[in-house]
């Protein structure tokens, strides 16, 4: 039999099939659009599988169009990091709209978690937004905050400030990828807050979208004094998770 886990999040969604073993055997993505579940029925016409399960922000709305059995973020990115890194204790998951610091047990249970999901703050949105006011891809914002050892203090978190302040930094001349560096600076700060609060040491898995970001990986174990350890393809740790959680529940 084939297990697949479908992670539908505010900007993408994932799917990951897995046999009985647990190995994957099949994963795709695509933008959530408008129109989350026509773009969720699109993709798994291409999958072949015969059980799911769903996670993220779109997981209850799949619940009733596809009658499918549903599980939280926490518990899917629980899962998924515990299959790539068994000896985790502390996860980061940093997506489009939310961030999430999980502590596990040793057995992989949740222990204890902090989640912001009320702001744009400290999100892949919120970096999203400043790659494309300083005029970087978003697949280059990371790189070219790096290029830099100097960043400018950002003062406010709030998109929408932080955007007018941005844009005031830009005007008096500033160097772009000075501000960039200060703005993930801003970013890891707030989640390394978070990660404090529910665990104190060892190493970090970073999952979600932000993880493919190399800036806030470096910048993130700097200011832990941490491992920071990244799945294979960070954005597919839920999906994997609720896929391997639908082999479990399997009769």
């Amino acid at each position: 039999m084939r297990f697949a886990g479908i992670d539908i999040g505010s900007r993408s969604i994932e799917v990951v099939v897995v046999d009985a073993a647990g190995a994957i055997v099949n994963r795709a993505q695509t933008d959530t659009g408008f129109d989350p579940m026509a773009e969720a029925k699109r993709l798994l016409a291409a999958m072949r599988f015969d059980r799911i399960m769903a996670t993220g922000y779109g997981r209850s709305l799949f619940e009733l169009s596809f009658e499918a059995p549903t599980v939280t973020e926490i518990k899917a990115h629980a899962r998924g990091v515990r299959q790539a890194f068994p000896e985790a204790r502390t996860v980061l998951d940093i997506g489009g709209q939310d961030s999430k610091a999980i502590a596990l047990q040793a057995d992989g249970r949740v222990k204890k978690f902090e989640m912001n999901d009320r702001c744009a703050a400290g999100t892949g949105k919120f970096l999203e937004i400043m790659a494309r006011t300083l005029g970087f891809g978003v697949a280059a914002f990371g790189r070219e905050a790096l290029a830099t050892e100097r960043d400018l203090t950002i003062s406010s978190m709030c998109t929408v400030f932080a955007e007018s302040e941005v844009t005031s930094l830009i005007a008096k001349g500033r160097d772009r990828r000075e501000i960039a560096r200060g703005l993930h600076l801003s970013v890891v700060r707030r989640a390394a807050g978070m990660l404090q609060r529910v665990s104190a040491d060892g190493a970090v898995v970073f999952t979600g979208g932000v993880a493919c970001n190399p800036c806030m990986r470096v910048l993130l174990e700097r200011q832990l004094g941490r491992e920071i350890l990244v799945p294979e393809a960070p954005q597919f740790t839920g999906a994997l998770g609720a896929a391997l959680l639908a082999v479990e529940a399997a009769p």
